[in-house]
């Protein structure tokens, strides 16, 4: 008894002393889904670069932006730095509710996700941003493709907004064209800005486009839980969607239940990092503007952001 005694005694000296040493991060790789749109490739290299400084094994996969969180929930990808909370909160909660997944903290970023317009396009329509005057203005943004109706420019089909339930459920006189890509948006942008042509297209904030053309986002009927899946949430009794998305969503971070067991140092460096609204647009700006690789990009503005991501690192000593 004396022996055991003595032994519990030293250990909580040695404990209380630091001289027990932490856990050490597995040498198993951690897994890092990367998406389709710039700011969260860029990020995701950033912060695989943060955990490889502090001598973890770090893979990269491709996964389905929506698909990812039952990826996580599984171990089969270790976290994700992008949560949104307008495009992916219901996959999100979805898979926690099931188990496997938690949140694992908050950017300091503000995210919003709507239809919006750059801002010659206001010339066409003054009563914008209300969403009613757009819907009277919709023959400004006719083309051939759409006939008498307005065009509207949505992001890739994969992306999920639901902008077709938008349209049926505020009974808008709009088509919705998909563009391919993140970058077809922006080019698309760029030519309306040559003849000043009005547009309204998906747009997002924090995002660098918000910086290049000054423009504003569609005020359509405030957001309420549960307009999305009740429809006798909103204006319309009959049908969902029948609301604008969340104008001060979240932007989470997300881990599998197993990551701080299994790497503890990296899962308090995840808790600890968090970028702003500015630094993810300049993620995505150097992609979608300069031109640059992601893993360039995110070595480029780590090089030139020291003070944004490095004391995550030290928060959380070995």
């Amino acid at each position: 008894m004396r022996t055991t005694k003595t032994l519990l005694s030293t250990v909580a000296v040695l404990a209380f002393t630091g001289q027990i040493a932490a856990a050490e991060d597995s040498s198993d790789p951690i897994i890092i889904p990367v998406h389709n749109w710039s700011s969260q490739i860029v990020m995701s290299n950033i912060f695989g670069e943060m955990l490889e400084s502090i001598g973890n094994n770090v893979e990269y996969v491709s996964t389905d932006s929506q698909a990812v969180y039952e990826a996580v929930r599984l171990g089969d990808v270790t976290l994700e730095l992008e949560v949104w909370e307008g495009a992916f909160a219901a996959s999100f909660d979805a898979a926690r509710e099931k188990g496997g997944i938690h949140d694992a903290g908050d950017h300091d970023a503000i995210t919003r996700e709507e239809w919006w317009y750059p801002e010659w396009t206001k010339e066409a329509c003054p009563g914008l941003p209300d969403w009613e005057a757009l819907n009277e203005c919709s023959a400004v943004f006719s083309t051939p493709e759409t006939g008498d109706k307005g065009r509207f420019l949505g992001g890739p089909v994969d992306w999920l907004k639901h902008d077709q339930e938008r349209v049926d459920g505020l009974g808008l006189d709009f088509v919705v064209v998909n563009a391919g890509s993140a970058s077809a948006l922006w080019a698309e942008v760029a030519a309306a800005e040559r003849n000043k042509t009005p547009i309204v297209l998906f747009n997002w904030t924090p995002n660098f486009a918000e910086a290049v053309w000054p423009g504003e986002f569609v005020e359509f009927p405030a957001w309420e839980e549960g307009c999305d899946t009740d429809p006798s949430v909103g204006v319309n009794p009959d049908v969902t969607y029948d609301c604008g998305n969340p104008a001060d969503g979240y932007l989470k971070k997300a881990a599998w239940d197993g990551m701080e067991d299994k790497w503890p140092r990296a899962y308090c460096v995840l808790q600890n990092v968090s970028f702003t609204n500015p630094q993810i647009a300049e993620m995505a700006k150097l992609v979608d503007i300069d031109e640059m690789e992601p893993e360039d990009a995110a070595i480029a503005w780590m090089e030139e952001n020291e003070k944004a991501w490095k004391p995550a690192i030290e928060a959380c000593p070995a």
